[in-house]
């Protein structure tokens, strides 16, 4: 046997032992004889280059470094699902499918808390793997997926298959890697979903292939070989793909509502995590005739778990300091494990929030996540109490600078007003550099927080200098010559940034983005928007006088004033870039609704070109939308603006005017 035949059969070897290990859970072989095999085509590899192939074993640890990742249009569009949370709303839902068309076959599946994927094959070879993303296009993500080992890079099958479902990071993968990152001293991921999608999201594939993704497969959208989506599901298990085995048929919903609650016994035993359950109509016959909304289909549900609610008990009680100062008293918990992860910290939002619920330091209290994500305290046990439980003061401190906290008329919040607090230069000076904003990659919150202490930045101007302490910054830890470079570079390239930009950046009290661009092609300079009277501001449209008085109460501040002006002199466009189409279009000044599905463009470029043609996209339809834009599928916002008699234009027309 030559290298060339070698290579083959250690491929197809490996790839074999591969779907035996991560797929059927049985391995026919020991680690050792594994990696004996994979060293071996590692070397081969070295020696013939020419051979390479993406899809080889060797290549699923990682290797491939991404400076971004591009956008792919979903030739099918990746369409959410409507949400239900009682078993009454689930009934209700079958019996709109009963009433027309009599009992019907469902299939329900656990539904995964994890990251929606597609997966695309041509000729029988993994070519693509791209997120969900709005729904209409997602991000290209090929390189990370690759290293998921239960994946097959190959199936026998040479017509395009395109398959769905959800990548997810088991417990144990989770937890093993908190245990690396709390080692490390990096923050802990809050959840597995959230650490799923920030493993897919690294541009560097081999930090992907250390965390221990997985994945099941759940859709195959127009599929060919079955009339329904059960056989559908035993047809791509088949080709080698993880369909979950929990998976099952029935033709009354009553027993669908027993299969729930026997598998929400059961969750908090699953090596996975689930927030619910998918049930489906089985017939794709009957799926065609049920249909779709605008962004759902209507033969498929969601059953969303309730919130789950555990006991313990209020530790200690502080405050933490926002951005904008404002400051949010949390809850010290003693840890309890809810939904699947430990919890020890919720926040208990303001001052009126704690005197509500009463809650004291010592207290029992009922914990649960919002949404399965966000913990809360739902109330304090007060027959639990035994004398020693404190009432909370809130403090008229700052706990991080010590400066004074004002409560605003008609807020709940206290704030700290000194723009010089740690707390607030951390959070200001990171929302500053977000890709929404300045968009300086390489300066997130942990990196603002290690140029605070190392004392390089302490305002937005100290970052326009940074080019000047280079030996300092290559002397921090994990910070190397290329780290600089980049960082140097997307701060320059910041400089050029349209003025909507900056003015969201600097984090002025109700001016998101959305008002940044009003704001910027209104005034259409800085100092046009800094001279700006409150009877100016107000009366734009969208900017109302609360607004108005943040934003003068903002310039008022002579340091604000001084900082703009030593952002213009170290070279940063203070000035609105114009990229409108045509200012005086058909749809300057008008308000437009987009909804359905564009076949020529994305919703967010329609979005992006209404914007720049001067229209205010909004998201619901009233008597004072101008046009309503619909593609296909339109459902509710296009019969209300034919009850309203609002002007509807179809994506052909809409191109018309263009």
């Amino acid at each position: 046997m030559n290298d060339i035949e070698r290579i083959e059969y250690l491929r197809k070897t490996l790839k074999q032992y591969a779907y035996e290990y991560y797929t059927l859970d049985r391995p026919t072989v020991s680690d050792y004889e594994y990696d004996m095999l994979f060293r071996e085509l590692e070397e081969l590899e070295k020696k013939h280059p020419e051979l390479s192939d993406p899809n080889s074993p060797t290549q699923r640890v990682g290797f491939e470094v991404l400076s971004e990742f591009k956008k792919i249009n979903h030739t099918i569009p990746m369409l959410s699902l409507g949400d239900v949370f009682s078993y009454d709303e689930l009934r209700e839902w079958s019996k709109k499918i009963t009433d027309v068309f009599g009992q019907v076959e469902y299939c329900a599946e656990y539904k995964i808390d994890g990251l929606a994927m597609s997966l695309i094959y041509e000729d029988g070879l993994f070519k693509q793997a791209v997120t969900r993303g709005d729904g209409v296009t997602g991000e290209d993500v090929t390189s990370n997926v690759r290293t998921i080992q239960s994946i097959p890079m190959s199936i026998p099958y040479k017509q395009r298959y395109d398959i769905r479902g959800e990548v997810y990071m088991p417990k144990s993968s989770f937890n093993r890697v908190n245990r690396e990152r709390r080692a490390n001293g990096e923050e802990e991921f809050a959840n597995p979903r959230n650490a799923a999608a920030g493993s897919i999201r690294q541009l560097d594939s081999r930090i992907c292939a250390s965390r221990g993704l997985d994945g099941f497969w759940y859709h195959i959208p127009d599929d060919i070989n079955s009339d329904t989506h059960y056989g559908s599901l035993q047809y791509a298990r088949k080709l080698g793909f993880i369909v979950n085995e929990t998976t099952t048929l029935f033709n009354d919903i009553e027993d669908v509502i027993d299969f729930i609650e026997k598998t929400a016994q059961i969750r908090n035993d699953l090596p996975y995590e689930i927030d619910g359950m998918v049930i489906k109509v089985n017939s794709y016959d009957l799926q065609k005739k049920i249909g779709f909304t605008s962004r759902i289909p209507k033969w498929a549900i969601a059953y969303k778990f309730p919130a789950e609610e555990v006991k313990t008990k209020v530790e200690d009680i502080f405050i933490t300091v926002g951005r904008t100062g404002k400051c949010t008293p949390n809850a010290r918990l003693t840890p309890k494990k809810i939904a699947g992860t430990t919890v020890s910290f919720a926040t208990l939002h303001n001052e009126d929030n704690i005197k509500d619920k009463d809650i004291r330091i010592g207290d029992t209290v009922v914990v649960r996540k919002a949404g399965d994500i966000i913990p809360e305290v739902v109330r304090s046990l007060k027959e639990e109490r035994d004398g020693s439980q404190l009432p909370f003061l809130f403090p008229d401190i700052c706990p991080v600078c010590g400066g004074k906290l004002y409560r605003f008329e008609d807020e709940a919040a206290h704030y700290c007003v000194n723009s010089e607090c740690k707390a607030r230069l951390v959070y200001s000076i990171s929302h500053f550099t977000e890709r929404n904003a300045m968009n300086i990659d390489g300066l997130g919150e942990k990196r603002v927080e290690t140029f605070l202490e190392a004392g390089l930045i302490n305002s937005f101007e100290d970052i326009y200098k940074l080019h000047n302490r280079k030996e300092d910054i290559l002397e921090l830890d994990k910070f190397g010559q290329k780290s600089y470079d980049n960082l140097i570079e997307a701060i320059e390239n910041s400089k050029a940034n349209s003025l909507e930009r900056l003015i969201y950046g600097l984090g002025i009290r109700q001016v998101g983005e959305k008002a940044g661009k009003i704001l910027a092609a209104h005034f259409r300079n800085m100092d046009s928007f800094m001279n700006a009277t409150i009877e100016e501001l107000s009366a734009i449209k969208d900017i109302g006088p609360t607004t108005a008085e943040y934003i003068r109460d903002f310039f008022n501040e002579e340091s604000n004033i001084e900082m703009i002006k030593q952002l213009k002199i170290l070279g940063v466009n203070m000035d609105y870039i114009d990229t409108s189409v045509n200012n005086e279009s058909v749809f300057s000044g008008k308000t437009v609704v987009l909804t359905g599905t564009l076949q020529r463009f994305t919703r967010n470029q329609a979005t992006e070109l209404l914007d720049n043609l001067g229209a205010n996209v909004s998201g619901s339809v009233s008597k004072k939308t101008d046009y309503v834009i619909y593609g296909t599928e339109a459902g509710s916002k296009l019969d209300k603006a034919n009850q309203l008699g609002v002007a509807t234009l179809s994506e052909d027309e809409f191109e018309a005017l263009l």
